[in-house]
């Protein structure tokens, strides 16, 4: 790829993150004139109404920045298949943002959001967006063929943009796995030869971080479920247009790898509620930000924690992917894990 094409990917991370930063305490001002809070309960952290519609900024900034590059020609050149892919993406992104944002505003039905984000999962299948392979361990791939990757493809787009909401439980927890797990999808679509899925992964990141500025703890704004769900989808299409769509094993674990946190979380909860007899819907405390701050670690120690977790992950899928000097960021990022992990470990200690 020539070398001024990696500019558009510098120019989407930079003005979604200008947007982000500048619309923030906007939003942040009409959602308290307007009541749109979320008020303290027993299962949540926070002790005051906060704002839950940051996930306006993050959307507004990715949306910004990826029309800015397509104004300046940076998705030219593609076939109608990549074409396809990525106006499956950008809609499934809208559609989930509308979603989340109307939860947000109304508070739907949870049964009503599900039904809302497989009926546009199964839309942007149609598109392009899909998960063509599955990786077996010790037997290679199997090829999914027409229409037995829309379901596989509908639970992975859901179950991500679901797994993101899920772990939205402490100040900058979500914005930050996320910011890590794009900026992660950034560096190996581009390895990969998938620029256009790149300048949405860029986006993403500098939307995600530039959040950080204000939802980081202590937060000043929540990113709400709008936030949440864009975001979790997103990184599922970029994912599943960027990486899935070639037969190399190690490219259809890759985005599997770099979501790993959210979605082990996600699926150990739903195990641990299901075998204790409950709804694997029913809202509780079983994620692992919960169990962190349970032992006794602050809200800022577990969400490092956290962040460290999922950059080692990523790391070891750049190392995977035969990125050059992968091997030496995995060996770094497990170095800061051992860090981290010796704090919470010396934390928890001392309160016991």
């Amino acid at each position: 790829m020539p070398a001024y094409q990696y500019l558009f990917h510098f120019i989407a991370f930079l003005v979604s993150a200008t947007v982000v930063l500048w619309s923030t305490p906007v939003v942040k001002f009409l959602g308290l004139k307007n009541g749109y809070v979320d008020r303290p309960n027993a299962r949540k952290v926070h002790e005051q109404p906060m704002v839950r519609l940051g996930g306006i900024s993050i959307f507004a900034g990715t949306v910004a920045a990826l029309a800015i590059v397509w104004l300046l020609g940076a998705f030219v050149g593609l076939s109608p298949e990549q074409k396809g892919g990525i106006l499956g993406v950008a809609l499934g992104g809208i559609g989930f943002f509308l979603i989340g944002l109307a939860d947000d505003l109304f508070n739907l039905r949870p049964l009503s959001r599900l039904l809302m984000q497989m009926a546009v999962a199964a839309g942007v299948w149609s598109m392009g967006v899909s998960i063509d392979f599955l990786s077996i361990p010790f037997n290679g791939l199997i090829d999914l063929n027409g229409w037995v990757s829309l379901p596989v493809t509908v639970i992975w787009l859901v179950g991500m943009a679901n797994a993101i909401n899920w772990i939205d439980g402490l100040d900058g927890l979500a914005a930050g796995v996320s910011g890590i797990a794009a900026v992660v999808m950034l560096v190996v679509t581009l390895f990969m030869h998938q620029p256009a899925a790149a300048l949405i992964a860029a986006a993403l990141a500098g939307g995600a971080l530039g959040f950080l500025r204000y939802n980081f703890n202590p937060a000043q704004i929540f990113m709400g479920d709008g936030g949440a769900y864009f975001m979790g989808f997103t990184l599922a299409g970029v994912g599943a247009i960027g990486l899935v769509k070639t037969t190399a094993v190690t490219a259809v674990v890759l985005p599997y790898l770099i979501l790993a946190v959210p979605i082990v979380d996600m699926s150990s909860v739903i195990v641990s509620r299901i075998s204790s007899g409950c709804s694997p819907f029913l809202a509780d405390k079983r994620h692992l930000h919960h169990r962190l701050l349970k032992a006794g670690i602050s809200q800022r120690l577990t969400v490092l924690f956290i962040y460290a977790l999922t950059l080692w992950v990523g790391s070891l899928a750049m190392a995977f992917s035969g990125l050059p000097s992968g091997i030496a960021y995995a060996f770094g990022a497990t170095m800061l894990l051992a860090y981290v992990g010796w704090q919470v470990r010396r934390s928890i200690q001392i309160r016991n």
